[in-house]
């Protein structure tokens, strides 16, 4: 019989606890039957489905379990992504990714930290959690092949965009340190390098040229792929029928919102189901971490600990709201609350700003929700 034939029977009678702690030459395993029950580690070769069900058939013999037990694994989110999730379950085993920011550590100023010692630590947490211990750590969300897929094109333009602005300011930084004010538009320098002069009037030396001609092919190059991308995102808009490009179109009817940030908050977040506004301000790490220890307490700022692409556009968005929508419920509390303050508290509060905002457009394209006192753009926009 097959290895996946195999695995595929682990459907009850006994349950069999792994946690894979998953290197880049080896994979950890830990197994277990329970809390306070003996804990059994293998290693394998990384990526190696069989040696991992000959590991699973070795555990299910050692712990005396039936060929038919249930096995719950889990391991940490990180490079390896959601295949192996997705391998697991079609094997008929209930896997668990777990946010590897919301594991407990021991406090000390220095811990010991090796595979091992995660691994069974990994499988310990794991048994806490089956026993009822819900706040043991926190599992994330598994988002489905295609809808994974759907955020490589968004998340590459960003990169893209991003690596425009660091060679255009480094040619700029290159040319300045020669005297020369380089001006540059889209398409890159508004003069040819042999037109520009040095602060004595000189041609540039021939190691700068040189070098800012690499430079200037390379920004080139990245700015024909921005339009390459860009295009295919304007014929999806035009011409895709999925239910998230209408969510997206619906998104950017609001006026600040343009069709680039819709497409980013559809993508990362339109396919998840928030039960409240709490989860949406956590998973992109904007809520409150508050420090309190008898009379002591103080503001430690938001979390970080989320989805990074959403966090940086709705700052961006929070910013474009209070220009076009200054009539908004939310423009309204921002200006109420945080206007008249110096320029460091506005930027706190256009943090908060953000996360009402991201709440507000949540419940606009999830339920319907106007947001109070917004208005959408014309359509001649």
């Amino acid at each position: 019989m097959s290895q996946t034939a195999s695995l595929s029977k682990y459907s009850g009678h006994g349950k069999l606890f792994l946690a894979l702690e998953m290197g880049w030459e080896t994979w950890k395993l830990a197994f277990s039957t329970g809390l306070g029950q003996e804990i059994w580690q293998v290693s394998i070769p990384a990526r190696s489905q069989q040696r991992l069900g000959v590991a699973m058939d070795r555990a299910r013999k050692r712990f005396g379990l039936s060929e038919g037990c249930e096995v719950v694994s889990c391991y940490e989110a990180g490079r390896d992504g959601f295949w192996v999730d997705r391998w697991l379950r079609n094997l008929g085993i209930r896997n668990l990714v777990v946010d590897s920011s919301s594991i407990e550590v021991k406090r000390r100023a220095r811990r010991v930290k090796t595979d091992r010692i995660d691994a069974r630590k990994l499988v310990t947490m794991l048994m806490r959690y089956e026993a009822g211990e819900g706040r043991v750590w926190s599992v994330v969300r598994v988002p489905s092949a295609m809808q994974e897929d759907a955020r490589h094109l968004h998340r590459e333009l960003r990169t893209l965009k991003k690596e425009q602005t660091r060679l255009i300011n480094r040619i700029k930084g290159l040319l300045a340190s020669q005297g020369v004010d380089g001006r540059m538009g889209r398409r890159g320098l508004l003069k040819p390098l042999e037109m520009e002069r040095t602060w004595d009037g000189s041609p540039l030396p021939e190691g700068m040229r040189r070098r800012l001609e690499l430079e200037v092919e390379r920004h080139a190059f990245v700015h024909r792929q921005v339009l390459g991308l860009e295009a295919q995102v304007k014929r999806m808009m035009r011409k895709s029928s999925e239910a998230a490009v209408a969510d997206v179109r619906r998104l950017a009817s609001l006026r600040a919102i343009g069709r680039d940030g819709a497409t980013i908050l559809i993508r990362e977040f339109g396919w998840r189901d928030f039960r409240n506004r709490r989860q949406v301000g956590s998973l992109v790490g904007l809520t409150p971490t508050p420090f309190q220890s008898g009379k002591s307490f103080r503001e430690g700022g938001i979390s970080r600990a989320g989805n990074r692409h959403v966090r940086g556009v709705i700052v961006d968005l929070a910013w474009s709201w209070l220009r076009l929508q200054p009539g908004s419920e939310l423009s309204c509390w921002y200006r109420r609350r945080f206007a008249s303050g110096s320029s460091r508290i506005r930027r706190i509060g256009i943090v908060a700003m953000a996360r009402k905002l991201l709440i507000a457009l949540w419940r606009y394209w999830a339920q319907g929700k106007m947001p109070q006192g917004a208005v959408l753009k014309s359509k001649a926009a």
